[in-house]
């Protein structure tokens, strides 16, 4: 079944769902908000000590450890090694009813952490062969924690819940580690971990720079489907002094990332379909003499339309193959897809708008913010089951979220103050879906 069938079966399906109306009694605001406040202290303490203790994808055996402890303690049925170190946590409810998921990231990122925290990582890890500084670079820490609160707040209140609740702590959200095949969100869905329940609807969110408070996000395209592109080019090698005695794959490298370049700004209508192709890698030669037989090159390809990504991909092969021959050079050209589209189901992304707002308070929701390059995995689950994914901003107080350091940089940190809102984010999708049937 192709993606726009299965998001128009489960638009369908989730439609019946909405259509039921508010047939259960519901769990309070105050009763979550008194939970989410007896429990703030031991997020921002998970926080902390994910924080200092990272671990890149696939290898989050302590993290996992750490989530399926404490999914054990509060009674709910716990299922490991899913996607490799993934965690899935069930907690069913007192009443009958459908089943909704909640999905937190747990990997770091191969980065060398420059915040100045007390709790900043000095943790190493093995990336490419070598051995590397770790760190949250991303927020994943503060996803993990608010979703293990989440967890504790919902296990209160099992009682009174309507349905079945799956927390899925995901691996290896940063894409697949080189040699492997898959990254966690597909990996998972590959293990079951959307089987036995299967979930109705599911949420995520992800702590960004913004003001801290407010929640982000639009109907369906929200974050690029991202490609990674990788070239070789194939020369003759030759002395620099005589590049006519050689096939300079230099010279022709600098014309490939200038049809790219030319590829997108002239051939594609930003304001229909944003769309970003950068290369961002370019590996070639050992001595400032002597012209190589091979360059490599890598990038990424990030795009919002199917149609138009598949196009631009053809397109691009073409052209770089051409720049190859102009030289006598040959090209070898791949993609691979890292992410797909994050699409966010339109009748899911309404409904949840004022239980947002519900959680953060009149004026700090906004469900039409442009869509945004940076990909996310979450993808492969909401084209599994209708999803909506959403942003939360966490820049320090008085600080210019324009001027925050963004995500992957090493100086990105997540204002704590926020961690309380995301707690509740999480709790109110879940209870306010189920108690709609």
């Amino acid at each position: 079944m192709t993606v726009r069938r299965l998001i128009a079966a489960s638009s369908l399906a989730l439609g019946l769902v909405l259509a039921a109306g508010e047939a259960c009694a519901q769990v309070s605001l105050a009763r979550v908000e008194a939970a989410v406040e007896q429990v703030n202290p031991r997020v921002v303490a998970w926080r902390r000590d994910l924080h200092a203790n990272p671990e890149l994808g696939f290898a989050e055996t302590r993290t996992a450890a750490v989530v399926a402890d404490h999914l054990r303690s509060l009674g709910l049925e716990v299922r490991t090694g899913v996607g490799r170190t993934g965690v899935v946590g069930i907690l069913r409810g007192g009443r009958q009813g459908r089943t909704v998921a909640l999905r937190a990231d747990m990997d770091a990122l191969p980065v060398r952490e420059a915040t100045g925290l007390p709790f900043a990582s000095t943790a190493t890890g093995t990336y490419m062969g070598n051995e590397v500084p770790v760190a949250h670079a991303c927020g994943h820490d503060a996803h993990v924690a608010m979703l293990m609160g989440a967890a504790e707040v919902l296990a209160g209140m099992k009682d009174d819940i309507p349905g079945v609740i799956v927390f899925i702590f995901q691996p290896a959200e940063e894409g697949a580690p080189p040699g492997e095949p898959k990254g966690g969100a597909a990996l998972m869905i590959e293990e079951g971990a959307l089987r036995d329940p299967r979930p109705d609807a599911i949420f995520g969110l992800h702590v960004v720079p913004g003001q801290a408070g407010t929640v982000f996000y639009r109907p369906r395209g929200f974050m690029a489907a991202s490609d990674r592109i990788d070239i070789v080019l194939h020369g003759r090698q030759t002395h620099g002094a005589w590049p006519w005695k050689g096939v300079d794959v230099i010279a022709a490298s600098a014309d490939v990332v200038q049809t790219i370049n030319s590829l997108t700004a002239r051939t594609v209508d930003p304001t229909t379909t944003p769309t970003v192709f950068t290369i961002a890698t370019l590996d070639a030669g050992v001595r400032y003499n002597i012209i190589p037989d091979t360059a490599t090159l890598s990038g990424t390809l990030r795009t919002f339309d199917i149609a138009q990504r598949d196009d631009l991909v053809r397109r691009a092969e073409v052209a770089i193959s051409n720049v190859a021959e102009n030289y006598g050079a040959t090209a070898e050209f791949s993609v691979r897809q890292n992410a797909a589209l994050v699409f966010n189901n339109e009748e899911l992304s309404a409904w949840l708008a004022p239980v947002l707002t519900e959680a953060a308070g009149e004026g700090n929701v906004n469900p039409a913010t442009p869509p945004t390059t940076v990909a996310e995995d979450f993808s492969y689950l909401s084209q599994e089951v209708p999803g909506v994914f959403y942003h939360l901003g966490g820049t320090a107080d008085g600080v210019d979220p324009a001027q925050a350091a963004p995500n992957h940089s090493p100086a990105f940190d997540v204002n704590e103050k926020v961690l309380p809102l995301g707690v509740k984010t999480h709790v109110l999708s879940a209870l306010r879906f189920l108690e709609r049937e």
